[in-house]
């Protein structure tokens, strides 16, 4: 696995901007989320939409191909940054903890759904803009680690 201090470094920022940005709306969607976790779900809906849409459009052979180090800067850093699965997780095992199965399923299958759904309207408008490109974005650090 190799990887360089200035990718990194960008991929930290990245984090930090993708952090914080989940925070704000994570605060902003509190009046809505009172019986379900509304900011998580819509922050992986967003999440999961501009990781497609923009691995997809930066590719090489992409409309606006970006140089590998940017794609990790918002794929890795912002997006892993923003993106809550985790939290998803601890929320749903919160809901089933507390007697609230039917409150889990729909979190479970809402977040899933929209989430792929989203992720394929991203890569649609990408290879709409890309002009029919069909290969979806795979980074190759993905590629090490699996």
């Amino acid at each position: 696995m190799s990887g360089s201090l200035s990718n990194t470094l960008l991929i930290a920022l990245g984090g930090a901007i993708g952090s914080v940005a989940r925070y704000w709306v994570g605060l902003w969607m509190v009046p809505y989320s009172q019986s379900l976790p509304l900011g998580t779900i819509l922050i992986n809906i967003v999440g999961s939409f501009l990781i497609t849409f923009f691995g997809a459009l930066t590719i090489a052979n992409g409309r606006l191909p970006l140089a590998e180090s940017w794609r990790l800067f918002f794929m890795v850093g912002i997006c892993g940054g923003f993106t809550t699965f985790s939290s998803f997780s601890l929320q749903t095992l919160d809901l089933l903890r507390n007697g609230m199965p039917g409150r889990a399923l729909v979190n479970i299958a809402a977040s899933v759904i929209f989430c792929l759904i989203a992720s394929t309207l991203g890569y649609m408008l990408a290879q709409r803009i890309n002009g029919g490109v069909e290969r979806i974005a795979q980074m190759q650090i993905e590629e090490e680690v699996s």
